[in-house]
């Protein structure tokens, strides 16, 4: 009878295994399959093409996970969380700016913040006329804020290292694009603007700056009140022979744009007799040379005309009539008078125009 039970039995006990079996493995498989999808699959719940996450320094796991969740930027905050544990990222978090990208898994995501695999960050530095103008650039592209910036470019301490002060520090800013990560210091920061300064002036430069009885930092000075003079540039040569040629009778300036800029209005269309006696180092018709520091960062294009300034006997220079752009420039003060009222005559009639045409607006 035993032998008999145990046949019967078996055969009814091993499909049920078997069936076991297949559910534990299937089972396996889907969790499996689950999660293959939740951690190589698309794991962002971007509307955008792409995000930028800022991680500040000293930002701890807790907060980016709230930065996240606030963004919506997972599709399962709760996978990313689990997946980060496990490689250990909480405890390797790098400040920094970094793309997130549509379509991306959590560990390629993962990989990336772990490694600190940032994305660059472009400042592309044009004209700026003060430093509060550049500081605030700054402050708005990287972590540094624009107050800490601003600090360096005031401080005679820490600017003395590089043979500057907070006059001449502008001199060391040369419009270009420099490549950083976002969460670069401010000192990093004019670091890197302070070696493409001196990449620009080499040999050859300050040979040239010294022919013409200057030197890195007073050129500069001189392009910046060029750069405010005209956007032509077949004139700039012109103009810095006319401020050349002052300098060297001995004669003051004379140069509008430092009056805009001792006033710090840059809007100014006329210069009236009542702004050439506001007090200030930067007033060119007040104080013979240069000003103490530039009233602008000029382009290089402006730098090499200044260092390229033709041999001239002009001394004066105005803008001609036709408002092209260009100047009419003079050796003596009754042609330059001549020029000066033809060009205040037709700034007479376009003004009227304009008010005329403002008043029949109306």
């Amino acid at each position: 009878m035993a032998r008999f039970f145990i046949y019967f039995r078996f055969p009814i006990y091993l499909p049920m295994r078997r069936k076991i079996l297949l559910s534990v493995i299937s089972l396996a498989l889907l969790v499996m399959l689950f999660l293959g999808w939740a951690l190589l699959g698309p794991a962002t719940a971007l509307r955008t093409d792409k995000y930028n996450l800022y991680i500040r320094t000293g930002m701890d796991f807790e907060q980016e996970m709230e930065l996240l969740k606030k963004d919506q930027v997972l599709q399962s905050p709760w996978f990313f969380q689990w997946l980060a544990r496990r490689m250990d990222y909480p405890a390797n978090i790098k400040a920094g700016k970094y793309e997130i990208r549509k379509g991306m898994n959590l560990f390629r995501i993962l990989r990336m913040l772990r490694n600190g695999r940032q994305t660059p960050v472009n400042l592309t530095i044009t004209k700026f006329r003060t430093k509060e103008d550049i500081s605030s650039f700054v402050g708005k592209r990287f972590e540094c804020d624009s107050a800490s910036f601003m600090q360096l470019l005031q401080s005679n301490d820490s600017l003395q290292q590089y043979g500057l002060d907070s006059n001449t520090v502008m001199t060391a800013i040369l419009p270009n694009t420099y490549t950083l990560y976002w969460n670069t210091t401010a000192s990093r920061i004019f670091r890197k603007l302070y070696a493409e300064y001196r990449s620009y002036w080499n040999p050859e430069r300050r040979k040239r700056a010294q022919l013409i009885g200057l030197d890195p930092t007073t050129v500069y000075i001189l392009a910046s009140i060029i750069e405010e003079e005209t956007n032509r540039q077949e004139d700039k040569g012109k103009i810095a022979s006319v401020y050349l040629n002052r300098m060297a009778k001995g004669m003051k300036l004379g140069a509008d744009p430092t009056v805009k800029y001792a006033m710090r209005n840059f809007e100014l269309k006329r210069i009236y007799d009542k702004y050439l006696e506001v007090e200030s180092p930067y007033n060119t018709y007040k104080y013979p040379g240069l000003p103490p520091g530039p009233i602008c960062t000029p382009s290089q294009q402006t730098l090499e005309a200044v260092l390229d300034a033709p041999k001239t006997n002009y001394l004066y220079f105005v803008a001609k009539s036709d408002f092209s752009g260009y100047s009419n420039f003079s050796e003596n003060f009754e042609q330059h008078m001549k020029y000066a009222h033809e060009y205040q005559h037709a700034l007479d009639l376009e003004m009227a125009r304009k008010a005329a045409g403002g008043k029949n607006g109306q």
